[in-house]
């Protein structure tokens, strides 16, 4: 069995959906994890926060402009007036939730219930179109199985449990639909993976199944060995290890979820990017595998903030790490680099919502700098550090003020911390230098 996983743009019109119908049905028993269709996780966060802020009659607007969306999908991808009526009724029934949520008090359960309506409808719409279309298909509700923990991690024991169980009890189908992102939490709330969690819905779920292969189709073919929006002329990467993956994902390619790795790593099970608007492409297949050595693809992550905590207090002093990263554990903060010397501590991190405590903490033992508008530029490749010829970036950068580096932390990772202002110049330096000067 495959899991195959669907983004918002692949199931994002009537003829995406029709596409994917198509990708699908082959004769090989399946489970397809959905999106919801572009756009409409916007559109119910810009609800959320309309009902957040009072701007009722605003978040109605937007609820009743999304209907007529919706209402539009229905009537040109169902034939017959019952199956038009059936779903309508399904749809209608989402949106005057919607409604009735205008008059409630905003908090995170409600965000929360708002914005997993999306792949509600999705994948109610296109398990009836399949339907329609003689496949048998059967829906697996999501918050039938899916949890996450106290610590905001898959209950793998749960998910296995459930998921089974839900199988075994429904009718037999060639394809099993289900929702993407959304979960509950450890207290039965409707709760999600954040964005992008569709993917790693996926691979939690292959897991569970042992399946053959995890795909991830979206709207590109492949992870690319730079980022496309940045740099022209980039290409997609036909072989990652799970490591090089994961290590991409988290600091910047927006193809993949960064946790979608871990599962399908533990259980062994290969992950494949594929190109939904062109499904002949090879993609990038993600495996335990190896392929070469040196660079194989940078990328680039935004919002980071940089804090350089200096004291004399530091020097031969034990503990102070420690003390330090206390501070970032209450305030439940993630570093993404750091780097030390004899009196001094740099760190990075994503998250600034807590910045100012954090601050104001440190700077009870230490003198603090912050940096903001700061960018993580990664180089991944195996044995990246090892490699004769990486020493030789540092001269393509040599103009560019470099705030920090990471070298040596992983074997097949180099990170680099910029100003944001100089991330392009920096990403398209690179590039000619990793990938069009070594080639030519």
């Amino acid at each position: 069995m495959k899991v195959l996983k669907f983004g918002g743009t692949s199931v994002g019109s009537v003829e995406n959906i029709k596409r994917v119908k198509e990708l699908i049905t082959d004769g090989d028993k399946k489970i397809v994890v959905l999106s919801a269709m572009s756009g409409t996780t916007n559109a119910l966060v810009e609800i959320s926060d309309l009902i957040k802020n009072n701007l009722v009659e605003n978040a109605v607007e937007k609820i009743e402009n999304l209907h007529a969306k919706y209402n539009g999908v229905i009537d040109e991808l169902f034939e017959t007036s019952e199956l038009k009526q059936e779903v309508g009724n399904y749809i209608d029934s989402v949106f005057e939730l919607l409604t009735l949520f205008t008059s409630k008090k905003h908090n995170e359960l409600l965000y929360n219930r708002i914005v997993s309506q999306g792949e509600l409808m999705s994948t109610f719409m296109f398990t009836k179109y399949l339907n329609q279309e003689g496949v048998n298909a059967r829906l697996l509700p999501a918050l039938s199985f899916m949890r996450i923990d106290k610590a905001n991690e898959p209950d793998d024991f749960y998910i296995k449990q459930n998921l089974q169980r839900i199988i075994d009890e429904a009718l037999p189908a060639e394809i099993y639909i289900t929702q993407g992102f959304i979960c509950l939490d450890a207290v039965g709330n409707v709760a999600n993976l954040q964005r992008g969690g569709s993917d790693y819905t996926a691979t939690i779920i292959g897991a569970v199944v042992d399946a053959d292969e995890v795909q991830i189709w979206t709207d590109i073919d492949g992870m690319h060995n730079n980022d496309p929006r940045c740099v022209e002329n980039t290409h997609a990467i036909s072989n990652l290890s799970f490591d090089e993956a994961a290590e991409l994902a988290y600091f910047g390619a927006k193809i993949l979820h960064p946790q979608t790795v871990m599962p399908a790593r533990e259980a062994n099970i290969p992950v494949r990017l594929k190109n939904t608007m062109d499904p002949d492409s090879y993609g990038t297949l993600i495996s335990q595998d190896y392929e070469g050595e040196g660079i194989k693809a940078i990328a680039a992550k935004d919002g980071i903030t940089a804090i350089k905590i200096k004291s004399a207090r530091m020097l031969q002093a034990h503990g102070f790490l420690k003390k330090v990263f206390e501070i970032f554990e209450k305030y439940e903060t993630s570093i993404d680099m750091i780097t030390t010397s004899e009196i001094a501590v740099s760190l990075t991190i994503d998250d600034a919502s807590n910045l100012s405590s954090i601050v104001e903490e440190l700077e009870k033992f230490s003198l603090v700098e912050v940096d903001s508008n700061q960018s993580i530029i990664c180089l991944v490749g195996h044995l990246v550090v090892r490699h004769s010829e990486t020493h030789r970036l540092f001269k393509v950068l040599q103009d560019i003020s470099v705030r920090m580096i990471s070298y040596g932390g992983s074997n097949n990772n180099i990170s680099l911390l910029v100003n944001t202002n100089d991330k392009i110049t920096a990403l398209k330096r690179l590039n000619s230098y990793v990938f069009e000067y070594a080639n030519s």
